[in-house]
Parts: C-alpha cells; structure tokens; sequence
C-alpha cells in the first residue's frame, strides 16, 4: 500500500507538474497575443490622431507650392463604408506658422484629439513662416480632403484662433456656400463684407480685454451681421485676455452647436 501510495502520489504530482507547466505557457500566450493586440491598438490610434500630410496647391505665387497639414480621424472612420463624416477645418494662429506640424498641435482641435475623440474629422493646415492665410490655397486643400475623405459636404464647420480667426472670416467671405457654420476667436473682419455671410450660423468669441485683437473687431462683425439680420451668437470672457480659445475649444456646447447646424 506504500509503494502503490507513493507511486500515485508520484503520478499525481506529475500531472500537476504537467498542468502548471501547461497552464503557465498558454497564459504567456494569452498575454503576448493581448499585449500584441493593445500594442497594434495604440499604434493604430498614434497614427490617426497624428497623421502628417502634404497639400501640393496651384499658386502664381513665389512660395513653395506646398502645404502641411495634420488630418484627424474619428473613431469609427471606415473609408470603404458609406458613412460620412463631419469636418470641422481648423485655423491656428501666427505662433504656429512655420514647417513643423508639432507647433499646430499647441492649441484648439489638433490639441484636444490627442485627449479625446471628437466625431468629426477635422483637418489643421500649417501656415508657411512670415505669411498670411490664402483663401485660395485652403479652399483647394478643403476640396481635396473632401474628395479623399467620406465627409458630410453639408456638415462642414470653419474655426480658427488670431490669425485664424481673422482667417475664418475671411474664408467664409470668399466661400460662403461652403460653410454649415464658422466659429471665428478673438479675430476680426470687414464689416462691408457681413451680407455674404447672411445665412451662415456664426457664433464669435473674444476676450473683453484682450491686448493683441482689440474686442472691438468681434463687436463689429457681430453688429453688421445682426442688423443684416444674420444668425450669430457672441461670447465675450469679461476676464480674458488673448487667449479666448482654450475656455472655447474645451466647451463641448461648440461641437453640440456645430453638429446642430447644415446646409441642406
């Protein structure tokens, strides 16, 4: 009985050798392949969230006749489906300008989606060193985005921050069939031109004692826009200086109000 117990105890501890070993090897390969999949997970999300393009535009110009930008895609975004997406096409200010897309990423939209995802795709341009927004050259990048891309063409939302808040107006102006809505920051534009933009919804932010763009361009957009009896809201931070956009770009009522608005 002994032996007969020892030898069981022998075969019993045998296979519960065999079972750890066998059970330590197929969770090894249940974290590799989890590990495997979260590491292709977050690649996969780095490289939408941070993908860098080049716009080559037609221009009589002497500037090089290309143009940076980053390209966001949602969540969910299939290229081969047949669901369209909203874009929101956003306009840094004169401290991002150059050839480095990181410096695009300081502020607004491009931020913010390196934190969270936004249902929209939202396409951010680099302004060449030492220039201004050309309308021309972002309304040919807006119409290759949207030919490349499943976007909603009636779902398509202007902003911009300074230099591209002023490039908002702007762009409205020379394109004003193209807009569900825009939503220009502590920028400014002509007053003469509001009528184009009648049937547009604006709503416009601005810090009351902002140093760099006086209140007063805002105001007097808003002013000929309402007696022309246009569509516009108007937020001014009594306590804001310059920077009017990070309260504005991280109060999801913007995006509730953006998608809210189409053309048709």
């Amino acid at each position: 009985m002994e032996i007969r117990s020892d030898k069981n105890q022998l075969v019993l501890n045998m296979s519960i050798g065999y079972r750890l070993k066998y059970n330590s090897f197929f969770l090894t390969l249940i974290l590799l392949f989890t590990g495997s999949i979260l590491l292709c997970n977050s690649q996969t999300i780095t490289e939408k969230v941070t993908r860098q393009n080049n716009f080559i535009f037609q221009s009589n110009s002497e500037l090089n006749n290309t143009m940076q930008y980053l390209l966001y895609l949602p969540d969910g975004y299939n290229q081969e489906s047949s669901e369209y997406w909203p874009l929101i096409f956003f306009l840094h200010g004169a401290g991002e300008r150059g050839d480095d897309l990181e410096l695009v990423k300081k502020h607004g939209p491009p931020k913010l989606v390196e934190e969270k995802d936004y249902p929209f795709i939202i396409v951010s341009p680099q302004c060449p060193f030492g220039h201004r927004w050309d309308v021309e050259v972002l309304k040919q990048l807006l119409d290759e985005v949207t030919d490349e891309y499943n976007v909603d063409r009636n779902r398509i939302y202007l902003t911009g921050l300074s230099m591209g808040g002023f490039g908002t107006w702007e762009l409205a102006f020379a394109f004003p069939e193209c807009f569900a809505a825009i939503a220009p920051i502590c920028g400014g534009g002509d007053p003469s031109k509001a009528n184009m933009i009648k049937h547009i919804p604006v709503w416009v932010f601005h810090g009351s004692k902002d140093p760099v763009v006086s209140v007063t361009k805002s105001e007097e957009m808003v002013k000929a826009l309402r007696e022309i009896g246009g569509n516009v809201k108007f937020t001014i931070y009594p306590e804001a200086t310059h920077d009017s956009w990070t309260e504005t770009y991280n109060n999801s009522n913007l995006y509730e109000w953006f998608l809210n608005q189409k053309l048709r």
